[in-house]
This record gives structure tokens, C-alpha cells and sequence, in this order.
């Protein structure tokens, strides 16, 4: 039985520390609460070159001297603001992009007003995009252009590109939604209609507000996205970096923007509950989204751990288009990590970048289409690693809050050395041999993506903290007896 004395003096040793603690937090305080209010997000050069209702669409000035001849268009979403893909200089898809010497355009679509609540998915496809690509294609001097769209705005540009495949050179989709047979996850079960009519909520408010998507999103994981994520804020309060991130993710969730009515209804009704993009059944204003027309080289970017839109909902989309250049780069991250985490800009950008490089100029996208003739379509491909070699681990995404979102998405741990074991290694290692590592622990961790002791050894203490809820000093702790085998 231990010492009552013992225990007394554990319990006000601790009180000392947990004081000490809060009065270290205090004093920087002030400090972070100012990076809160005025952190700084999109901060890449643009300008707007075309204007339309509330939509603009931004031109983003070149980083190096020779460019690309084909321009790339982003397309993303219409639930909230696109800055994710521009999130910090480090950690910018559009900066990748521009890095690699493309021109980059992107679809800042504005918030809906009352007024707009008839705007359907036609007006968004045929009028919108129409117009930026037209846009695009005559500042650039080409006749069709890249996409790529992410999301929601995936979908709508695999809809684009059906109906207008002249003015599509290549078409990249980032985890958009575009088969939901079963295997579409959380929101497909949204859009079940036996239990939800979108008109119900478009009756009672025209638009669908930002806060209704938003309270929807945060109860995939109520504890963590309300609960959890603010704890972990408190414990790195110290950590700049990490306050930095975090109030830049908290930023971008907290200015969502509301949903046209008829095409949030649309969209719900043809595309989750009646999967009517993939059934090559779909029409907008009676034009149909023919899958056939797709002809031109397509690639699909999902997440292997996106909870969101996952791989079901979008890699069989391939085998539907009658294109013969057809790749999947599927990487081990979740829905917004693979934009805004610095291993994906580390290991899957540069996959990315290389596959439109190959398609963007004259001579060069020639050999593609000899090379893709020769060996046949490349139809999956793991990134940095052989189909399942990859572990879990994702670098930091969203500064520790817990929800990666857009939304319901909190794959957020720590970064991984390049030398990652493979399965068979993975099975050999028993986490629980690790002191204080009990059974849950050890299943947190593989939740995680952390299998092996090398996985331990090269994760980051606060980012895998951030991901299992594991408190940092246990993690450390771990982390050193993992090294030290």
C-alpha cells in the first residue's frame, strides 16, 4: 500500500506544477490572443480579372520565368471560402502550383444573397465556370485549359468537363464526390431521402446558412470538434506555430458561406440520394452530363482517410468516362490535410505537378499520350510508397483543432521520415511492449496511422497529440522509448 504521506505530497507537487503551468499560459495570453484575431491567410499576390454577381475570379502572379503553356483553373467548392487552397505561404496548393512554373487561376464564388436562392447547378456549371474558362482561355491563348477542382467543385467540373470537353485539355478532381452507391460515408447517409428533404430546409430558410452546415458537420465528432480541440489549444498555447495554425483553420471554418437553395437541392437529390452523375443519368437544364463525353486525361486525388467524401465515393468514377489516361494518386491523409499539410506538399504535390507537366506542353504532352498508348491507362497508384506501405500519419492540417473539415475530417498527426516500414514490418511490432502503452493506447495509436516503433519514433509529439488526444508528455515519452530500441 503506498505511503498516505507519499500520496499528499504527489498530489500538491502536481498542484504546484498545474499553477506554474497556468501561470506560464498567462503571460503569453494576450500574445495569442492577438494571433487569433489577426492571423493572415491567402497572403499569395492576385488579382481579380473577372467579376460576375458576387463570383471573382483571381489570377495569381507567376514565381518563376518560364511557364507551362496550359493554365491550370481551380475550382472548388461552394461551402466555403477557397483561401484552404492558399492557406500559408508553406502550405499553399496554389503556391505549389505556381512554384512549378504554372499560371493558376481560381473561383472565388462569393456568398449568396437572397436574391440567388434560384441559382441551380446549371447557372453554376454552364454560366460560371463557362465564363472563367472563357476567360482563362483568352488571356492564355488556348483553346482548352486544366481544371482542378476539389470537392464539391470537383463535381461540378467533371460536369463541366461532359459538357464542354473541347475547352478541358486535363481534368484533375481532389476528393470530389461523385459515386454514392453505399460506400459515400457520413453524408450520403445525410442524403438518404427517406429521412432528409433538402427542400424542408431550403422552404424554411432559401438559402442553406453557413451555421445549419456547420452544426451538421461539427456533430460527426461532437467531443473532439467542441470539446477536445480547445483543450489541445490551451496545452501548445505556447507553441506559436501551432497557435498559428490552429487560428488560421479556426478562421476558415468560421467563415463559411451560405448554399444557393435550388442548388443545394439539386445537388443533395441528383447526386447523393439519386447518384445520377454515375448512372449517366443526370441533366442540367436538360443537357445531359454524358460520362462518355470525358475523353480527355483525368486524374483523381483522393484521401485514403477522408470521412468525408472517402475513395468509394470517388475512384470508380474511372472505369465510367471513356477516357484512355486515367490515374489515381490515392494518399494516406484526409479530406483537408491533402491541401494544407507539409507532407502532402512534400510527396503528393509533386506527383501532382509532374502528371499536369507531362499533359501542359506541346512535345511533352504528346510522349504522355505514346507512353499511355503503349503501357495502357494507369489506373491507382499510392503515393511515396507501394499500395499499402503508406502508414496513417498526417502532418499537422489544422493547428490542433480537431476538425479538418469541410468538416468531420481530423486526420491530424505527425509528420513521417521518407523510409517508411512496410506491412510486414508492421505486424511484427507489439506497441504494447512499450512502458505505460496499454492495449487502447496501442489503438489509438494504429488509428492513427502508427503501427510500428520507426512510425513512433519519427512522429511528432504535438501533431500526433493533436490526432489521438494522447497528452503530448505521454506521446514524448513514448517517442523516446521507441528511438531507443
Amino acid at each position: 500500500m503506498k505511503n498516505p504521506y507519499a500520496t499528499v505530497l504527489d498530489l500538491q507537487r502536481e498542484a504546484w506544477e498545474a499553477t506554474a503551468d497556468l501561470a506560464e499560459k498567462s503571460q503569453v495570453a494576450p500574445d495569442r490572443t492577438e494571433t487569433l484575431e489577426n492571423v493572415e491567410v491567402g497572403q499569395t499576390p492576385s488579382e481579380v480579372v473577372y467579376e460576375e454577381n458576387k463570383l471573382k475570379l483571381l489570377h495569381y502572379e507567376p514565381m518563376t520565368e518560364e511557364q507551362h503553356d496550359i493554365p491550370i483553373l481551380i475550382v472548388y467548392a461552394l461551402i466555403n471560402k477557397p483561401y484552404i487552397l492558399d492557406l500559408q505561404p508553406d502550405r499553399s496548393v496554389v503556391q505549389t502550383l505556381l512554384e512549378a512554373g504554372f499560371d493558376v487561376y481560381l473561383i472565388d464564388w462569393g456568398e449568396p444573397s437572397k436574391l440567388d436562392r434560384k441559382l441551380s447547378l446549371d447557372d453554376y456549371v454552364n454560366r460560371y465556370i463557362d465564363n472563367c474558362v472563357d476567360v482563362v482561355s483568352e488571356r492564355s491563348g488556348q483553346d482548352a485549359i486544366n481544371i482542378l477542382g476539389y470537392c464539391m467543385g470537383g463535381t461540378m467540373s467533371a460536369m463541366y468537363a461532359s459538357l464542354h470537353p473541347e475547352k478541358v485539355q486535363n481534368l484533375a478532381l481532389m476528393a470530389a464526390g461523385l459515386c454514392f452507391a453505399g460506400d459515400g460515408g457520413v453524408l450520403e447517409l445525410w442524403g438518404d431521402d427517406d429521412f432528409y428533404d433538402p427542400e424542408t430546409v431550403t422552404d424554411t430558410f432559401d438559402n442553406v446558412p453557413a451555421e445549419f452546415l456547420d452544426v451538421g458537420f461539427a456533430l460527426m465528432d461532437p467531443v473532439a470538434n467542441n470539446v477536445t480541440k480547445y483543450v489541445r489549444f490551451y496545452d501548445n498555447m505556447e507553441d506559436e506555430d501551432f497557435v498559428e495554425n490552429f487560428a488560421r483553420m479556426e478562421r476558415w471554418l468560421d467563415e463559411g458561406i451560405d448554399v444557393a437553395g435550388v442548388a443545394y437541392e439539386e445537388f443533395i437529390r441528383d447526386i447523393y440520394q439519386e447518384n445520377k452523375l454515375i448512372n449517366n443519368e443526370l441533366y442540367l437544364d436538360g443537357k445531359h452530363v454524358d460520362l462518355e463525353n470525358i475523353d480527355m486525361p483525368l486524374l483523381q486525388i483522393v484521401a485514403e482517410y477522408d470521412h468525408l467524401i472517402p475513395p468509394e465515393a470517388s475512384k470508380p468514377f474511372n472505369e465510367f468516362v471513356s477516357s484512355d489516361d486515367t490515374e489515381i494518386l490515392e494518399f494516406a491523409t484526409g479530406h483537408i490535410g491533402m491541401s494544407v499539410s507539409s507532407r502532402s506538399h512534400d510527396e503528393l504535390w509533386p506527383d501532382v505537378c509532374e502528371w499536369f507537366e507531362a499533359r501542359s506542353n506541346g512535345t511533352e504532352a504528346e510522349a504522355a499520350a505514346e507512353i499511355t498508348a503503349e503501357t495502357g491507362p494507369q489506373t491507382d497508384t499510392t503515393v511515396a510508397a507501394d499500395a499499402g506501405d503508406q502508414s496513417s500519419l498526417e502532418d499537422v492540417t489544422d493547428g490542433g483543432t480537431g476538425l479538418e473539415s469541410e468538416h468531420g475530417d481530423d486526420e491530424v498527426v505527425g509528420e513521417v521520415e521518407d523510409d517508411q516500414p512496410t506491412e510486414t514490418d508492421a505486424d511484427a511490432d507489439d506497441l504494447t511492449d512499450l512502458t505505460g502503452v496499454g492495449q487502447a493506447y496501442a489503438d489509438s495509436l494504429a488509428d492513427a496511422g502508427v503501427e510500428t516503433f520507426a512510425q513512433l519514433a519519427a512522429a511528432d509529439v504535438a501533431e500526433l497529440a493533436t490526432e489521438t488526444g494522447i497528452s503530448p508528455s505521454r506521446i514524448e515519452d513514448w517517442i523516446e522509448q521507441a528511438q531507443n530500441r
